[in-house]
C-alpha cells in the first residue's frame, strides 16, 4: 500500500500537465489524495517543489531497479553507459511531468535545486554501474554525465520519431563525447610531456577524494551508513 508521501505524489501527477508543479496542483493532491493539510505540508514542506523533487528521485530508484534486473555483462562499457542513460528517460512514464519540472528547476530560484537532481541521476548511475573511483575522477565522470544526461533529456522532451530513435541517437553520440573525454584524460596521463608541464596541478588533483558521505556533495542522496 502506498505510503503517505507516494500518494500524495500519485495524486499531483493527475494535476500537474494542467496546473504543473504548482501551488495548485499541490492543494488539489492534498484533496485527492485525502491528506491533513498539516501532513502534507510536513512531508513537503515547499509544496509542489519538493514533490517534483520526489518525482526525480522516484524516477532514479525505478532505473536503479531496472539495472539492477539487467544482464550487462556482455556489453561495452560505454553501452552500459548508454543503457543507464536510457533506462533513467524511459522511467519517467510521464513526459509532460519531466517537462514541467525542467521548466520548473529551470528558474533561478530552483536551479540549484535541479543542478542537485542532476547529479544525483548521475552518481545514482556511476553508482549502479560498480563505480570505484575514488579520486578527482569521481567527481568528473559525474559532471560529464551530468552534461550528458540534461542535454539528452532536452533532446527527449522535443523528439517525436518513432520510438523515441533520434533520442537514442543523439544519446549515442553524446556518450562517444564522453568517452573520448576519457580517454584524453589517460592520454594525458600518459604524455610525457603534458604531465610535466602538468606536474603542479596533477598533484593537487591527486589530493582530491570523493566525499564520505553521498550527501556531502550537490545531489548526494541519503548518507552511508
Amino acid at each position: 500500500m502506498p505510503d503517505t508521501a507516494d500518494r500524495l505524489l500519485d495524486a499531483a501527477l493527475a494535476h500537474v500537465a494542467f496546473d504543473g508543479w504548482s501551488e495548485t496542483t499541490f492543494r488539489a493532491a492534498v484533496t485527492d489524495a485525502e491528506v491533513d493539510p498539516t501532513v502534507a505540508r510536513a512531508l513537503f514542506p515547499r509544496g509542489a517543489v519538493d514533490l517534483a523533487a520526489a518525482y526525480h528521485r522516484r524516477g532514479d530508484a525505478e532505473m536503479v531497479t531496472r539495472l539492477a534486473a539487467a544482464d550487462l555483462s556482455e556489453m561495452r562499457f560505454r553501452d552500459r553507459v548508454a543503457f543507464a542513460v536510457r533506462t533513467r528517460i524511459e522511467a519517467a512514464d510521464d513526459r509532460e511531468a519531466v517537462r514541467r519540472g525542467t521548466a520548473l528547476f529551470a528558474l533561478p530560484l530552483y536551479a540549484g535545486d535541479g543542478a542537485k537532481l542532476i547529479w544525483g541521476t548521475s552518481d545514482a548511475i556511476w553508482t549502479a554501474l560498480g563505480d570505484t573511483s575514488r579520486d578527482v575522477n569521481w567527481y568528473t565522470k559525474r559532471m560529464t554525465l551530468s552534461a550528458v544526461y540534461s542535454s539528452v533529456v532536452l533532446y527527449w522532451l522535443g523528439d517525436d520519431s518513432t520510438g523515441h530513435d533520434a533520442t537514442w541517437s543523439f544519446l549515442d553520440r553524446r556518450i562517444e563525447d564522453v568517452m573520448r573525454f576519457e580517454k584524453f584524460k589517460a592520454g594525458v596521463r600518459q604524455n610525457r610531456l603534458l604531465s610535466t608541464m602538468l606536474a603542479g596541478p596533477m598533484k593537487v588533483m591527486e589530493r582530491v577524494r570523493a566525499p564520505e558521505r553521498r550527501d556531502d556533495l550537490p545531489g548526494g542522496s541519503a548518507p552511508r551508513t
